[in-house]
């Protein structure tokens, strides 16, 4: 299976910017459809952004036009740029790694991100 491993949350004022990378291994990471969701507390867990193996990407209505995810799947690793934050955006955001083929999903075990002045 694969391990991830997220970093990059912290602390930004809003109108800020944030990249969070996701560090993939035990696994080839052609292997999966990848994606960044965000937790609140009592919110449902949201879907941030997903892209392919082929990098096909997709976000949610909220994020559109300010995040960006690419990853590189030479160095196994999956990052999520985020620009113009609010506080809205404030969660505990996970990498998730969807196997094509098996349908499993892996995650790791997510990185706070703050948006306040």
């Amino acid at each position: 299976q694969v391990q991830l491993v997220e970093s990059g949350g912290g602390l930004v004022q809003p109108g800020g910017s944030l990249r969070l990378s996701c560090a993939a291994s035990g696994s080839d990471l052609r292997r999966y459809n990848m994606r960044w969701y965000r937790q609140t507390p009592g919110k449902q867990r949201e879907l941030v952004a997903r892209v392919t193996p082929d990098g096909d990407t997709n976000y949610a209505d909220s994020v559109k036009g300010r995040f960006t995810v690419s990853r590189d799947n030479t160095v196994n690793m999956v990052s999520l740029q985020m620009n113009n934050l609010t506080p809205e955006d404030t969660a505990v955001y996970y990498c998730n790694a969807d196997d094509r083929f098996s349908f499993t999903n892996y995650w790791g075990q997510g990185t706070q991100v703050t948006v306040s002045a």
